[in-house]
């Protein structure tokens, strides 16, 4: 069986981590985040330079990726050590990746399932101690509130077939997070008016992400994800790239 860690899983990360940082609970924060990470009140982040803003920024993604991979690299090993069929493994892991689409779906239904949270305190002590800090607590302290993205992707990655490729999986997620972070560091009034706009379509994108966590289930449940996995393979072959052959 084709591993989740390759193809349309690869995009399906992407994706979801993508969806994480649109989400009620993240995008609401994110220039919070950004002003602690650079050191400047966000009035003063346009303004701030492109080495100053992106260089702790780069900084900040690096350390909330490596919690992210590491959490990728025990839901293998622990996927691994359960369960030796792995047909089983991804009939269970299917069955919760859909459980919290539905979960996602609601969220976009139910107001309370997709709340904003407050962590001004933790903002400002995390901030003392630099991006690496900041993106440390992100990670940790954002899980429950990313958590049916997150968890899809972990559940994921514990059918792969190694630790690696658990690890890869978490770090396209990572990457969906990333990009529209760095690109908000580096044209700050153009993302935050387009912020605006995700806000005001917060239901379709929650309900969209959700839509696609449970796609996702049912591929994995079936194993239709193998078959499409394996075209996928073959077009990114054809254009030279190769990065999940691990």
């Amino acid at each position: 069986m084709a591993s989740s860690a390759s193809g349309v899983g690869i995009f399906a990360a992407i994706a979801a981590g993508a969806v994480s940082f649109l989400s009620p609970c993240v995008l609401p924060l994110v220039p919070g985040y950004l002003s602690t990470v650079v050191g400047v009140s966000p009035n003063e982040i346009s303004t701030a330079g492109v080495r100053r803003v992106l260089v702790p920024s780069l900084l900040f993604i690096a350390s909330f990726s490596v919690i992210f991979i590491l959490e990728g690299l025990g839901a293998t090993a622990i996927g691994s050590a359960l369960i030796v069929n792995h047909v089983t493994l991804d009939r269970i892991a299917a069955g919760f990746i859909v459980a919290l689409g539905v979960l996602f779906v609601l969220s976009a239904i139910v107001p309370v399932l997709g709340r904003e949270w407050h962590v001004g305190r933790l903002l400002a002590r995390a901030g003392r101690g630099g991006p690496v800090v900041v993106g440390a607590a992100f990670a940790i302290a954002w899980t429950p509130c990313i958590g049916p993205t997150l968890g899809a992707i972990l559940l994921a990655a514990s059918t792969t077939r190694s630790e690696a490729q658990g690890a890869l999986l978490l770090a396209f997620y990572s990457a969906g997070l990333a990009v529209p972070f760095i690109a908000t560091s580096l044209a700050f009034d153009r993302m935050t008016t387009l912020f605006g706009w995700v806000k005001r379509h917060y239901g379709v994108i929650v309900f969209t992400g959700g839509a696609v966590l449970i796609a996702m289930g049912v591929l994995i449940w079936t194993g239709e994800l193998a078959l499409l996995n394996d075209q996928a393979q073959s077009w990114l072959h054809s254009v030279g790239i190769n990065f999940i052959g691990i």
